[in-house]
């Protein structure tokens, strides 16, 4: 043991050629490529979390304060005096902003894919309510549902009154659920992303044992040794974090097209602002942050072990 303690102290600090230490060439590895596959998929989780976020705040800004009457009456001529009648009732509150009835022949080609055309003995035969939408101002809370339904129930007896968020519930429930999915996969895939970068190191620095033991007794620190391997994978993770994300954009460039094709209002909610883009081109960054901090953490405790 004291030979190598003199070459420690009477030797200089490594300074020779530290490329040459890995010699694996970036491009025929397959770190880069492993990297780039990830990051293409963590784009395409990332984007959807996002995009999924976007749709449901358009879709609470759209109904907030969205109020749904139905008059629930089988004869016609009295099912329409009482909806003119609520409409006028409502039309006369200070609170209430618009209030339109949605007329017979909307409603007819919403219940279409459902009941078939629907035609005038139809009509009378299977009785449809009449339907009014209206929207008050501010946040329609179950106190100001609960005023309106009693202000209308005297006069207008087969009003149901409804808020439209309580139809999109179960809706708003299956978007959180795909958000937390979304996180989950983003999650999953960073650490996939550090368990590869982990075993590549592990690898590198097994292979090349013998090498470090020298450098390391020509005065190298385990710092210096750490950094070296941080720089090789922080190219590996620079080249895979760039291709994933081209990868992965173009994907969302063909499944954006495909949905704006289907022309629904909630769909077209989804689209990003400058907020949701920066997140997105991000992603590299933090994969390359990530990929060092493995690197640094594995190479350090394994020295420590080696050496």
């Amino acid at each position: 043991m004291a030979a190598p303690q003199l070459i420690r102290r009477n030797q200089p600090r490594f300074g020779g050629d530290r490329s040459s230490l890995l010699q694996q060439a970036r491009f025929a590895g397959p770190m880069p490529w492993v990297i780039a596959i990830m990051m293409a998929l963590t784009v395409m989780a990332a984007a959807a979390g996002l995009a999924l976020s976007s749709v449901a705040a358009n879709a609470r800004a759209e109904i907030a304060g969205g109020v749904t009457v139905q008059i629930l009456e089988a004869g016609p001529a009295e099912r329409d005096r009482q909806a003119e009648l609520a409409v006028a009732l409502l039309a006369n509150r200070e609170d209430v902003v618009s209030v339109r009835r949605v007329p017979d022949e909307e409603l007819a080609a919403l219940l279409e894919p459902w009941l078939g055309e629907l035609g005038g003995t139809d009509q009378e035969a299977v009785p449809t309510p009449a339907l009014i939408d209206a929207r008050l101002r501010g946040t329609l809370t179950p106190e100001r549902l609960a005023e309106l339904r009693g202000a209308l129930s005297p006069r207008v007896p087969s009003a149901r009154v409804d808020g439209q968020a309580r139809w999109l519930a179960p809706v708003f429930d299956a978007i959180a659920s795909l958000q937390w999915l979304a996180i989950g996969l983003v999650i999953l895939l960073g650490t996939t992303t550090a368990a590869a970068v982990w075993l590549a190191a592990r690898s590198a620095l097994g292979s090349n044992r013998d090498t470090i033991e020298i450098v390391h007794l020509l005065g190298a620190t385990d710092g210096q040794i750490a950094r070296l391997f941080q720089r090789s994978i922080a190219a590996d993770a620079a080249i895979g974090g760039v291709v994933g994300l081209l990868l992965g954009l173009i994907a969302l460039f063909l499944l954006g097209g495909r949905f704006a094709a289907l022309g629904s209002g909630m769909v077209d909610g989804g689209g990003f602002g400058i907020a949701q883009w920066a997140v997105i081109g991000a992603l590299p960054l933090l994969g390359i942050a990530l990929a060092l901090v493995t690197a640094r953490i594995t190479v350090l405790a394994a020295l420590r072990r080696m050496l």
